[in-house]
């Protein structure tokens, strides 16, 4: 999608996720530098204003590398950074020690000693709140915080700075330090948990597709197995028949060439019934297969009495769109309803997350257009048959509509039957979404 915010709006849930992370921490180097650099050029005269400022500003170019690097660890994508994070650890040390010595024995007057105080706080926060990033455990995290609280106090008693105001010092990076190190806990944790749920996402959609083949191949079992076991034993009976001579043999390979035309002709039936879908039970099982997703589907409309055809090629459009929400959105909500009016009987479905329909998402034309798929092209065929239309594409920011229109033959009058709620007692078994290329 292009335009502007074609960008953001192309990604994925996951994908934005974690680029609002990786921006958010990439705005704390400005932050550090800004609330506690920059105050001291108004408070800290030259040539140590400047100092600071330096030591400051590389303490923060560091944390931002640390922190990218970090989380594509968490990802998975790179080893941990280790030589890194023992360069922020020890950057982060030595310019808390450097401005505690500034504010203590540097250049005397109005606040010097307040700034570069809150530069000692400021660096040990943002440092331990970044080396959270590479930590596992609730615990290891906490014993970091109050380490570096103690630390603080132990190094400012030594170097000049009374009990009350080292303990006002431990107790503010307590409290600064734990604020950014929540803040990274959470974050790595939000982005886990946002993978983790699309992939289960992904592994529900991957399991009606698998459980459909699994139908479709106990009904190809069922139908062949006996039947080509009795055909190997006539066959083999057959066979010693002719050896011996005898003219049984003759009425036995008959015999076999009924049974092959009786199974090809059952195998045609499974393969048309597969083929033929039942609307309500499209309609169903989408609504369930959906739920499982965590998308959530609403079906609203009249569903029986319409004609078989009819039926079956609606029912291939709710299956058609049902894998596509599944396999090509970003959908939270999908909205299926069906509606007769004129003579005509129409089915649209709606679903948010437009930007992440794939291929299988055309135009609003009738026909295919290269290299988009055959997924809506078949459907558009199967309509054809009973005089159909098939539209699809965006119908606003954030939204793909997909609507199919049928004529009604004239003796046709539908009966307004409800369509199926979840939680029902009468609801039909849900259908597994079938794999349609698209």
């Amino acid at each position: 999608m292009g335009g502007r915010g074609g960008w953001w709006r192309g990604k994925s849930t996951p994908a934005k996720v974690e680029t609002y992370t990786r921006w958010s921490f990439h705005t704390f180097p400005f932050i550090e530098v800004a609330t506690f650099a920059l105050p001291t050029f108004g408070y800290v005269p030259a040539p140590v204003n400047w100092i600071l400022f330096l030591l400051v500003s590389a303490h923060a170019a560091v944390a931002a590398m640390t922190a990218s690097l970090t989380l594509d660890w968490t990802r998975g994508r790179r080893p941990l950074p280790v030589r890194l994070l023992w360069a922020l650890g020890t950057a982060t040390v030595v310019i808390a020690v450097v401005s505690l010595v500034v504010a203590l024995h540097g250049p005397r007057g109005a606040d010097n000693g307040a700034a570069a105080g809150t530069v000692f706080v400021g660096v040990l926060s943002f440092g331990i709140g970044t080396l959270a990033l590479a930590v596992r455990g609730t615990r290891r995290m906490v014993y970091g915080v109050l380490g570096a609280a103690v630390g603080a106090g132990a190094v400012a008693v030594p170097a000049g700075v009374s009990a009350p105001g080292a303990a006002v010092a431990a107790g503010a990076v307590v409290l600064a330090a734990g604020f950014f190190t929540f803040t990274s806990a959470f974050s790595v944790w939000l982005l886990n948990a946002v993978y983790e749920l699309d992939e289960a996402r992904e592994t529900r959609a991957r399991l009606a597709v698998a459980e459909e083949r699994l139908r479709f191949g106990r009904d190809l079992h069922d139908v062949m197995g006996r039947n080509l076991a009795v055909v190997a034993l006539k066959s083999e009976l057959a066979v010693q028949l002719a050896r011996r001579g005898r003219p049984e043999a003759v009425e036995q390979m008959v015999e076999v060439q009924r049974i092959a035309r009786e199974t090809q002709r059952e195998v045609r039936e499974v393969v048309r019934g597969y083929r033929e879908a039942d609307l309500r039970t499209e309609l169903a099982g989408a609504q369930g297969v959906l739920t499982a997703a965590g998308i959530d589907c609403e079906v609203s409309g009249p569903v029986t009495g319409l004609p078989a055809e009819i039926q079956s090629a609606l029912g291939w459009v709710v299956r058609e769109a049902t894998t596509n929400v599944l396999r090509h959105g970003d959908a939270a909500r999908c909205a299926v309803s069906l509606r007769m009016a004129e003579g005509r009987v129409t089915l649209t479905v709606e679903n948010d997350g437009a930007p992440g329909i794939g291929s299988g998402s055309g135009t609003d034309t009738d026909t295919a257009e290269p290299g988009r798929g055959s997924g809506l092209a078949g459907l558009r065929e199967r309509l054809r048959e009973v005089d159909g239309v098939l539209r699809a594409g965006p119908a606003g920011s954030d939204l793909f509509r997909l609507t199919a229109e049928v004529p009604l033959p004239p003796d046709s009058v539908p009966e307004q039957a409800p369509a199926p709620e979840p939680g029902g007692s009468h609801r039909p078994v849900p259908h597994p979404v079938s794999e349609v290329t698209s």
